[in-house]
């Protein structure tokens, strides 16, 4: 009898980009797991016949966040779902950085901007915790590929504070970060990891350009990096935290910790992707073989 299949779940916008796929479902095949590439908003798929479902590159969640985390629900109710369900609702909007930060992870200083706030006298309020602050970021809490991140100087706390408005005027939720210069000289440290176990990391040169410039992370913005030890405990450290905030009683399947260093050359947290990441495959010989049988593993 032929086993289910595991569905490696993306969306028709997004699986062009996706250059993980093609890696992840070689390397299941050789490690005898059945796959099927399938679309999260396709509604003729039957998620209950699957062993389970993966969570891969369905990236319209962006525009789409209440469906989608709809949609994670009723999978989640009718087989296993990839990371589980309360990873999604939890790591898709990054006021995840105070969970982590309550519990001692070492993260970028981050200050939210609540529905009634005042953005000036919010911004105000965090330069002056930040007086070495040279920079500001401004972003909304839920997004990726830099989609609507801003880098402003000090100088522009103005202009800073009424863009932070017009994203909250449009229904985002916003974050303010000091923008560490560290990041112009060693761009950030994207670390993987399966079953708990660091695999390999990659160096994304600077996204956020001094000239209002926004990068896409695309591959050519990616390179291999030996991630050092000190970089791989705080991500094990910020992987521990979600399980022991979350109440999980196993280590996630995948997961990405992104690191950038503090004004004192000390690694911090800047997000932790856990639900959809990319997981930059194509850099790594040996990523996707570890990522099949981290499946295989939980499959069994």
């Amino acid at each position: 009898m032929v086993s289910p299949a595991t569905a490696l779940v993306t969306d028709v916008a997004s699986l062009p980009i996706d250059f993980d796929m093609p890696l992840l479902l070689e390397a299941c095949r050789e490690a005898g797991v059945r796959t099927e590439v399938c679309q999260w908003d396709d509604p003729s798929v039957e998620w209950s016949g699957f062993a389970a479902v993966l969570l891969r590159s369905p990236w319209s969640y962006v525009d789409r966040l209440p469906e989608f985390l709809s949609w994670c629900d009723r999978v989640a109710a009718e087989t296993r779902l990839f990371n589980p369900v309360s990873v999604a609702h939890w790591s898709l909007d990054k006021t995840y950085l105070a969970d982590l930060a309550a519990r001692g992870v070492a993260v970028v200083p981050t200050t939210f901007l609540g529905p009634d706030d005042d953005p000036r006298e919010v911004l105000a309020q965090f330069l002056a915790e930040h007086p070495g602050a040279g920079e500001i970021v401004v972003k909304p809490t839920v997004g990726a590929y830099s989609k609507d991140v801003q880098r402003f100087a000090r100088l522009s706390a103005d202009e800073a504070a009424h863009y932070a408005a017009r994203l909250r005027d449009k229904g985002s939720g916003v974050m303010l970060q000091p923008y560490l210069a560290a990041v112009d000289r060693d761009g950030e440290t994207d670390m993987i990891f399966f079953d708990g176990v660091y695999s390999h990391a990659i160096r994304k040169s600077p996204l956020l350009l001094p000239d209002g410039t926004v990068n896409v992370p695309t591959q050519d913005a990616r390179s291999p990096r030996a991630a050092d030890a000190a970089e791989r405990a705080l991500g094990t450290a910020a992987l521990d935290a979600v399980a022991a905030h979350l109440g999980l009683d196993a280590p996630l399947l995948y997961g990405r910790v992104d690191l950038v260093r503090d004004d004192d050359g000390a690694p911090v947290v800047l997000e932790v992707e856990l639900c959809e990441p990319s997981l930059s495959l194509p850099f790594t010989d040996l990523g996707a073989t570890r990522f099949a049988h981290a499946l295989a593993r939980r499959l069994d």
